[in-house]
């Protein structure tokens, strides 16, 4: 029988929702000295890494929550000026949403609590390594994707 500590196929996605929900809330800890609840701080972050001028809706799909949630999220973002929504040229009837300056501002002081926590939690692991465990993430995340459009349809 396998110990608590061995990862097989038969715990693999378990321990890796244990594992996310695990940084997720170390992340969030140290961000709270920034004045940012995670339901801040994930959609500033998200968009930084999908770019200026992103679909509302595939930011939805990025931070995991749903349209109607992310719509008020929005404008509790746009309230504070950390981001703006503007009209979709090739479709008014939709949003694309960017950082504002002080959206910008922000993420800054967020990569510079989340960079130096990255660089410790990662420090035994080699480059090499990252690249591998990387290559399992894309591949897994492909699958997961397919699997849940599969299910929506």
């Amino acid at each position: 029988m396998p110990s608590n500590s061995d990862i097989n196929r038969d715990n693999l996605v378990f321990r890796l929702s244990l594992l996310t929900r695990r940084c997720r809330q170390i992340i969030d800890n140290e961000f709270q000295d920034a004045g940012l609840t995670e339901a801040t701080w994930r959609p500033l972050l998200h968009l930084h890494v999908l770019g200026n001028q992103s679909k509302q809706k595939d930011l939805a799909a990025s931070v995991g929550i749903e349209g109607a949630t992310l719509v008020r999220l929005i404008d509790t973002l746009v309230d504070k000026g950390l981001i703006q929504r503007t009209e979709d040229s090739s479709d008014r009837r939709k949003n694309l949403i960017s950082l504002t300056e002080e959206g910008r501002s922000t993420v800054e002081r967020l990569r510079k609590i989340i960079d130096p926590l990255q660089e410790q939690l990662l420090s035994d692991f080699s480059d090499k390594d990252i690249a591998t465990i990387g290559k399992f993430i894309l591949t897994l995340e492909s699958k997961v994707r397919n699997f849940w459009q599969e299910l929506r349809r």
